[in-house]
This record gives structure tokens, C-alpha cells and sequence, in this order.
């Protein structure tokens, strides 16, 4: 059953400063700042929201198809798709535009200097949720604002139910938009971060915001994460991991659980815990999706982790 994943494509660089930023910027003189760091360290990973849960719900054996806008430089991306089976009929290519691409540069204290170009991600309204044939699910993950707004409604009108995610996208929309967009959706996710401005910005408790869908869930990093459904709050504990070395990407592993687990038909609290098993495993690896785990390897670790096996 396709599963239709509305979001970005982006390239992430990483670089590492081999110093403390703090070693090399004068607090007095931040006025008139100009600073530059030698960086021998870099990598270039492939990352953006839609194809990192893309990538995770086909290592569980699901069907997601990819909706996303890209640019000239998208060409090595491409190829990958490619080369994991991951349908690319829904990436558009839009000429005279670069990939969303993130610059993030950290020191040896883990503070980071952070640019993001959206690049191609402002014309994500481009593309329509009714081009595409036989979606049984949906997700309108981070990605153009204008495009964003318009996949919800296109999921709306198209009878197809979605989870809202807005992820680092949330600020980009004020309390009636988050509303409307609650409204629309039958799922939505959030970390504690985001719930907890989304509750500002609407002036509404969590609990509120549930009642406008079937599930609201919010992820607690370390802590676990929670689902409010049919008038309950289902606890999930956090997996451990075999070691915590980049939790870049864990949130869309954990939102590939979620889907899978909305499609086939799966109680909350499997559903969750499966959510939970895909963001430890993603945790133990650089990157957004450099890990490669079977399927039958992702059933043992939610058997090891809850006793029983999620198919």
C-alpha cells in the first residue's frame, strides 16, 4: 500500500572545528563579527525529512513514494534513489535552482554554527497530491511553507488521511494556520519542543490539540514518547541503543514506525513501540540513513526489546 511522503530532499555538510568557537570570537567585538574557521573535517550526507522516512519505511518493507522538488545539483541524489528501489516519478527537478542543502559547522564543545538554503524546497507547491494514484496514507513533513499548506489540503481533499509534522517548519505558522492544519489532518507528531510552541501559538493545552485528531504524538528524545488516542495517553518507553552517536534523522526513523504501523493496521502501542525500535537503530549511525538493517533484524530487536514480534 503507497504511502505518500510530502517533504524535502536535502544535502547535509558537516564540518568539524577542531577548537572552541569561543577560543576564537571576542564577546566585545560581535558587532563588527568576521570569523573563519579551518575545517579539515567534512562530510556530505544525504538527508532532508521525506527521503529519510522514505528510506526507513522501505527497510520495514514498506511502499513510500517520494514528493519533493529538487535542484540542478540533484543529480548524485537521484542515482541513490535509484540504486535503493526508492521511485523518484514525484521529485521535480526545477531548473536554475540549488537542493535544499544544510552547512552545519561544530565545535569540539558540540555548539554549532548552522545555514540552510531552501533552494528548490520554495517551489514544493509545484507538485499535487491527486498526481499521484492510489495513496492509502500520508505525511506533510517539513518542506516549503506555501507547499506545506497545499499538500494538506490536497490530502483533504483527496479523502487520504495524513499525519501533520511540521518538524523545524513549525515556526512558519501562526495559531490559526496550526489549527487549520490540525483540523485537516487525522495524525500529527511533534517533539516536546515543538508541542510545546504549538500549544503557545494556538493558546490551546495538549490535550486540546488532540481532540482535532485521532492521534497526537510527541517524542521525548531520551525520555520516550506519547500518543494520545481514543481518550487515552499511551506511554512508550525509549529503546536503548547499541550507542548514541548521531541522532541526526532519529525523529523521521521513528515517524517511518508510525506510518508503517498506521497502515497495516496496528494498535497504538505496537505502532509506538515499533516507532521507538527505528530510532535507536538510526542513533548508532552517522548520518540519516547510512544504517541497513533487514527486516527480520528490525523484528528481532522490537522481540528483544518488548517480547514479541510487531508482524
Amino acid at each position: 500500500m503507497t504511502t505518500l511522503i510530502c517533504g524535502s530532499l536535502a544535502f547535509d555538510n558537516i564540518m568539524v572545528f577542531p577548537d572552541r568557537f569561543k577560543n576564537h570570537i571576542l564577546p566585545e567585538q560581535i558587532h563588527i563579527l568576521n570569523v573563519s574557521f579551518l575545517v579539515p573535517e567534512l562530510r556530505r550526507e544525504y538527508g532532508g525529512c521525506a527521503a529519510n522516512i522514505a528510506y526507513n519505511l522501505m527497510l520495514l518493507g514498506g511502499e513510500p513514494m517520494i514528493m519533493a522538488t529538487v535542484g540542478d545539483d540533484a543529480m548524485p541524489y537521484l542515482e541513490r534513489l535509484d540504486k535503493f528501489g526508492l521511485p523518484r516519478t514525484h521529485v521535480r527537478q526545477v531548473p536554475g535552482t540549488f537542493t535544499a542543502q544544510c552547512f552545519i559547522t561544530t565545535d569540539l564543545d558540540d555548539n554549532q554554527i548552522t545555514a540552510f538554503h531552501p533552494g528548490a524546497m520554495t517551489f514544493s507547491h509545484l507538485n499535487k497530491v491527486e498526481q499521484v494514484k492510489g495513496a492509502k496514507l500520508g505525511i506533510v513533513a517539513p518542506d516549503g511553507r506555501e507547499g506545506m499548506m497545499q499538500h494538506a489540503r490536497d490530502f483533504a481533499a483527496a479523502g487520504v488521511p495524513f499525519i501533520f509534522d511540521p518538524g523545524q517548519g513549525l515556526p512558519m505558522f501562526n495559531g490559526d494556520e496550526l489549527l487549520d492544519f490540525l483540523q485537516l489532518a487525522d495524525y500529527a507528531c511533534f517533539n516536546d519542543y515543538e508541542a510545546k510552541l504549538a500549544c503557545d501559538r494556538t493558546g490551546r493545552s495538549l490535550e486540546q490539540l488532540a481532540k482535532e485528531v485521532k492521534a497526537l504524538i510527541v517524542t521525548r528524545g531520551g525520555e520516550g514518547s506519547e500518543i494520545y488516542a481514543d481518550g487515552q495517553r499511551i506511554e512508550i518507553p525509549c529503546v536503548e541503543a547499541e550507542q548514541v552517536l548521531d541522532p541526526t534523522g532519529c525523529g523521521d526513523a521513528y515517524r517511518s514506525g508510525l506510518l508503517y504501523g498506521i497502515v497495516n493496521g496496528y494498535d497504538w502501542l505496537t505502532t509506538g513501540r515499533l516507532a521507538a525500535v527505528m530510532g535507536a537503530i538510526k542513533i548508532a549511525h552517522r548520518g540519516g540513513q547510512n544504517h541497513q538493517p533487514s527486516r527480520e533484524e528490525i523484528g528481532a530487536r522490537y522481540q528483544r526489546a518488548f517480547g514479541s514480534l510487531p508482524w
